[in-house]
């Protein structure tokens, strides 16, 4: 293995291993698309360990293939090696490469979602419902959109556009969709046991062998996933206990207003402020206590 990542992510470190790869996980942390300038401590392990745990609830409960082959350290795993299409699309002759795509399904009105509908980008009829929703309104079927993958910033597609970007046929989103909410049962039902919600989350397939769907990346962790304390929402209360804790104290600071604004207007962008010692503290305490409650494993 070289000692030099051969990608730099936002959260990760991807080394070439030949037939497979090995991500580390960093305690860096991004919101909005921007590296906060700060590290957190146990964030890398939290997500490795965390990621881990689905990985093997996906194969062995779900029969959903997947890339995980093993945990190396407590924030390293190895995982399969698939080809990345360099066009940005997925090709419908080749058999083995990664979905150029993410694939979101959400469970309940929040985070963008909700944005988007008080915005008119989303019609609440698309939703499966009849009034403008409240905030955190649980839905009656799962909403499931695509977005981009490789460009700049993440977009959610139209139908053709999923197709055609994936370079699949419709009965190849539709595997994916039904392997998704395979895996999606069986994490709401574990943690619902826990007290949490699962609320949204996002997952990354590439094709494999025969073109069968492969659960890619990692997922079901606070960095890809929302999850809300079921005991809280039912009184009426929504504690964020995922990332978006953190995007929502850039809200309140108006650092998303500001960064969203320029980017409309195609103004350089703000650069990200760090965040305070306390923030940096509550936020590494809540990747290590939602380890446990994800898992319900001992950190």
């Amino acid at each position: 293995m070289s000692d030099k990542p051969i990608r730099v992510g936002k959260v990760k470190d991807v080394y070439d291993e030949g037939d497979t790869l090995l991500f580390r996980f960093s305690d860096r942390i991004s919101v909005f698309d921007k590296i906060i300038p700060n590290t957190v401590p146990h964030k890398g392990e939290s997500l490795c360990r965390t990621s881990s745990f689905w990985f093997r609830v996906a194969k062995e409960s779900a029969r959903v293939e997947t890339h995980f082959i093993e945990m190396v350290s407590p924030n390293e795993m190895r995982v399969k090696k698939f080809y990345i299409p360099e066009s940005g699309k997925g090709d419908p002759h080749e058999i083995e490469y990664v979905i150029p795509l993410e694939f979101i399904t959400r469970y309940y009105v929040a985070g963008s979602l909700y944005d988007r509908v008080k915005e008119g980008k989303v019609r609440y009829e698309d939703l499966g419902l009849n009034h403008a929703p409240k905030y955190g309104e649980e839905l009656d079927d799962p909403f499931f959109e695509v977005t981009t993958k490789f460009e700049k910033y993440d977009r959610p597609l139209k139908h053709g556009e999923i197709i055609e970007i994936g370079g699949m046929t419709n009965s190849e989103l539709n595997e994916i969709k039904e392997a998704i909410l395979r895996v999606d049962r069986r994490i709401n039902k574990s943690v619902s046991q826990r007290g949490l919600i699962h609320v949204d989350g996002k997952k990354e397939f590439a094709f494999g062998i025969g073109r069968e769907p492969v659960l890619i990346d990692t997922f079901g962790t606070l960095d890809e996933d929302r999850w809300w304390d079921r005991k809280e929402y039912d009184e009426g209360k929504i504690v964020e206990l995922s990332k978006e804790f953190v995007r929502q104290y850039y809200r309140s600071t108006g650092y998303h207003s500001e960064l969203y604004s320029a980017r409309e207007k195609g103004l350089p962008e703000p650069e990200i402020p760090p965040l305070p010692p306390e923030m940096v503290k509550k936020t590494s305490d809540l990747y290590v206590t939602m380890y446990e409650r994800i898992t319900g494993e001992k950190w």
